[in-house]
């Protein structure tokens, strides 16, 4: 019997299971197949093309089928060799030389070396490159600074940058830096993402939409063949149906528990794990237009929030409340002087009055369920109530995930005037470079989608990245939190502590402060 095969029947074994449940008051559980893990995840997949995702969702397959040159250290942040056994650094910060590792290939068979690591940074960096069009590259923007990538001999590669870019190292380890196989590029196209390939633990072996994607051991992996067989991806949407399925045995690793779920776990039969990291969950507001392009309207908001009450009630204290938009886990970039707005209806009230905007209706755009957003419509709920409190007009427009990216990412302009949103980043540059600028409103690829400007904000931004002494940078990052939370263009919510869950046939597995999943060392009996 095929992995795939006996995996398919590990999904209806599943499906089976979960029937049972619901239908009589006592059953054995499910016994899913041993060597096969099975895992819950919050939605289907947009793509399996490494380049063109940004959900921590899809990066939770992609860990695990692709490598990078380099890698971030088991429970850490910090980058170490991958598929660069080294590498050296100019002194002026802005030429990385890599020596790549011998006898590597892709799962299609094809060689891994300095050729496809120069066709993977073309193909998202270079417009003319003939497979460009197999885009679009969302996240191009974390290698901006690249102004080219030469073949030295075929196992070094040199990457020569605009001006020196501290994040450079931590970028390449991040998902959008891993590499695939140009053979599978050339003869996929498009449809690339539906058929990859890369030189990770795992080969893809199937996707069945919306039911499962499933990936099978690399015994020829050159960091040591996997342990399981094979792992399932499963999208479960619903977070009650997730847990269901978790109760009843049909999926063997849960990521993303309700708060108010964690609890159902309290036995032997499980394992539950939380995880800091750098998680920001915020409300992106309309700066451009609508009530929200005053910033008193802005203040308001955070102000009207209670979200003590969303930690502590709706999170189950698995959060903390976020103060800005740099999360506290890097430490030292993060401003500990800076305080959360506290809840204070009445002085919301008053900016309300004071910028004329009593009563603004309000859209409000939520999802059923997304990376980092646990019980996002549950949250919603309790801000629309809160807003509504002070003055605010509410309307809730609901979004399955992937839809809802669909809206939310390319701006909110005559949309709506506000959108959850959380992000787990790897550096304090990510999420304000890429969220924050003027140059990063949707319109020039970013995904600033409210769309606000602060030119004082920007020339920070360029000035740390470009920062090569840690100090600097970090006095740059600490100034620039001071502005924006003055500005507010998002309502800063909380920082999230990841949490998963597993069934007792599972050893061997840990949280990442990356929020990825590595499972390349996890064992299923």
């Amino acid at each position: 019997m095929s992995l795939v095969s006996f995996s398919r029947r590990g999904v209806l074994a599943a499906g089976t299971a979960l029937a049972l449940m619901l239908g009589a008051a006592s059953v054995a559980q499910a016994q899913t197949p041993p060597g096969v893990l099975i895992v819950g995840q919050i939605a289907e997949p947009k793509s399996l093309d490494p380049a063109a995702v940004t959900a921590v969702n899809d990066f939770r397959i992609l860990m695990n089928v692709y490598d990078g040159l380099v890698r971030y250290k088991d429970g850490t942040l910090e980058v170490e060799p991958a598929l660069a056994s080294d590498w050296t650094i100019s002194d002026d910060g802005t030429e990385y030389t890599f020596t790549l590792r011998e006898g590597v290939t892709f799962h299609d068979g094809s060689a891994f070396d300095a050729e496809a690591v120069k066709f993977n940074f073309d193909r998202m960096l270079d417009e003319s490159h003939p497979f460009h069009d197999t885009g679009p590259f969302p996240l191009a923007f974390f290698f901006s600074a690249v102004e080219n990538v030469e073949v030295v001999d075929p196992l070094t590669v040199k990457f020569t940058l605009n001006a020196p870019y501290a994040p450079f190292l931590s970028n390449l380890a991040y998902p959008t830096g891993l590499i695939v196989s140009p053979a599978a590029v050339e003869a996929g196209g498009a449809d690339f993402g539906r058929n990859p390939s890369g030189t990770g633990p795992f080969k893809f072996a199937e996707w069945r939409s919306n039911e499962a994607v499933v990936i099978e051991a690399n015994p020829d992996y050159w960091d040591g063949a996997p342990e399981l067989q094979a792992v399932v991806f499963r999208p479960i949407t619903d977070a009650n149906t997730r847990t269901a399925e978790m109760l009843a045995g049909g999926i063997d690793l849960m990521v993303e528990v309700p708060p108010v779920a964690l609890s159902e776990f309290e036995s032997e039969q499980y394992s539950v794990f939380e995880q800091a990291g750098p998680h920001v969950w915020f409300l992106i507001l309309n700066a451009k237009e609508g009530p929200f392009a005053d910033k008193l309207v802005r203040q308001a908001a955070n102000y009207a929030i209670n979200k003590e009450a969303l930690v502590n009630n709706v999170l189950e204290g698995t959060a903390e409340v976020a103060a800005g938009p740099t999360p506290p886990a890097f430490a030292w970039a993060y401003n500990p002087d800076l305080e959360p707005y506290p809840y204070d209806p009445d002085k919301a009230k008053e900016l309300l009055a004071e910028a004329g905007a009593e009563g603004a209706s309000l859209t409000f755009y939520v999802t059923e369920g997304g990376s980092g957003m646990l019980d996002p419509i549950a949250m919603g709920t309790a801000m629309q109530a809160d807003l509504e409190a002070v003055g605010f007009d509410v309307t809730i427009e609901t979004y399955e995930w992937n839809t809802f990216l669909g809206e939310v990412n390319p701006g909110l302009e005559g949309k709506a005037d506000m959108a959850e949103m959380a992000w787990m980043t790897n550096d304090p540059d990510t999420l304000p470079f890429l969220a924050l600028r003027t140059d990063a409103w949707p319109d020039k690829g970013g995904f600033n989608s409210g769309y606000y400007s602060n030119p004082k904000v920007d020339e920070l931004l360029e000035a740390a990245r470009v920062a090569t002494d840690q100090e600097e940078r970090a006095a740059l990052y600490k100034e620039m939190q001071v502005i924006v939370q003055e500005d507010a263009p998002w309502v800063f919510v909380a920082n999230w502590k990841q949490n998963a869950v597993t069934s007792d046939r599972v050893e061997n597995f840990s949280l990442q402060p990356s929020f990825f999943l590595l499972l390349d060392d996890v064992v299923k009996n």
